[in-house]
C-alpha cells in the first residue's frame, strides 16, 4: 500500500505564559490568533500565518510548574523550518534582533539566536523563544 508523504500541519508547544508567547509568536512570526482550543486541564491557542501555510499551537495546562525547556529531556528537541536561501536567513537575523532575539556565541538561553552555520546540509540559524525552546531555521545547499 502507498500512503501519501504527510507534510507539517502545525507545531504545538507548551509554554509558561501563554499571552507573552502569542505576544512573541505573532511579533516574531507575523502570526495572528486564529482560535483557543479549551482542552482539560488548559488552553490551546491556534495562531497562523495569513495564508495559514505556517501554524503555531501554544499551549497553557494548568500542571506546568513553569520550569524552561530542555531539549535534553525526552520529547521536543526542536521544529526545523526551511526558508529559500542564505540571504533569507541574514535577514531573519536583523528581524530576530529587532524582535528581542540577541545575537550570541551559541543560542543557550532565552531569546539569543546564533550565527549563521553553514553546513554540509545547508545553512542554520538556531534561535530561542522566551520559554528557552530552540527553534531552527535552515536553507537547502544550492546546486
Amino acid at each position: 500500500m502507498n500512503v501519501a508523504t504527510p507534510r507539517l500541519h502545525h507545531l504545538a508547544l507548551t509554554v509558561r505564559d501563554l499571552d507573552a508567547s502569542v505576544e512573541w509568536y505573532a511579533r516574531v512570526f507575523g502570526l495572528q490568533q486564529l482560535m483557543d482550543v479549551p482542552h482539560p486541564g488548559g488552553l490551546g491557542r491556534v495562531m497562523v500565518s495569513a495564508d495559514q501555510q505556517l501554524a503555531f499551537v501554544l499551549h497553557r495546562h494548568d500542571a506546568n510548574s513553569g520550569e524552561p525547556f530542555s531539549e535534553t529531556r525526552t520529547g521536543l528537541d526542536h521544529p526545523g523550518l526551511v526558508v529559500d536561501s542564505r540571504d533569507d536567513l541574514v535577514a531573519w537575523q536583523m528581524h530576530l534582533a529587532a524582535h528581542g532575539v540577541q545575537p550570541a556565541e551559541a543560542a543557550d538561553r532565552p531569546c539569543t539566536q546564533s550565527p549563521i552555520a553553514d553546513e554540509p546540509y545547508g545553512s542554520v540559524l538556531v534561535f530561542r523563544d522566551p520559554d528557552n525552546i530552540q527553534l531552527e531555521l535552515a536553507s537547502l545547499p544550492t546546486g
